[in-house]
């Protein structure tokens, strides 16, 4: 896994890879936002409702835990070990929205987003059991770790995905 200097460096990443990605849904029309793919496992819309699910979950995880209320991870009501259920959740949530729409709600994600990891000091970000939320798991991440899982490394993969869609496309 990648790993971060300091706080600037995570930052500059999450906002140059969520670039790349988000660019790639400029010729992408707004009819074919539920088209699937077999050789892709998910439409451009579920792509997008994917990284703003995620993103939208650890801020609330964050914002509950300095509120003083329990928060359950992954979100009440699902496991670790079923996440593909929350993740429908994501998709129908974001749903009724346009192409256009999933690309302005991603930006401004994005924004606050980086705007929150602007907020955590180098020890909250880098140090170990800083948050419940982020030792909720055996793994005993540190906060960046969840931060990069969750935006840059998907805003990767789901960026490789939506090209291959976009080929596919283009092949029928």
């Amino acid at each position: 896994m990648q790993e971060y200097k300091d706080k600037e460096s995570l930052i500059n990443e999450i906002k140059k890879t969520a670039d790349l990605f988000i660019n790639e849904y400029e010729d992408v029309e707004d009819a074919d936002k539920e088209l699937r793919f077999e050789l892709v496992d998910k439409t451009p819309q579920e792509m997008i409702a994917y990284q703003l699910g995620w993103m939208q979950l650890i801020l609330h995880w964050d914002q509950d835990e300095l509120k003083g209320k329990e928060v359950i991870t992954p979100a009440p009501g699902y496991k670790w070990n079923h996440l593909g259920d929350l993740y429908h959740e994501f998709y129908k949530q974001y749903q009724g929205y346009s192409l256009k729409e999933l690309q302005r709600m991603f930006v401004d994600a994005v924004g606050q987003f980086t705007e929150w990891v602007n907020t955590l000091i180098d020890d909250e970000l880098f140090g170990t059991g800083k948050r419940k939320w982020a030792s909720s798991t055996p793994s005993n991440w540190p906060i960046w770790k969840w931060i990069h899982i969750n935006t840059v490394a998907p805003f990767i993969s789901f960026r490789s995905k939506i090209r291959k869609w976009k080929k596919l496309r283009a092949a029928n």
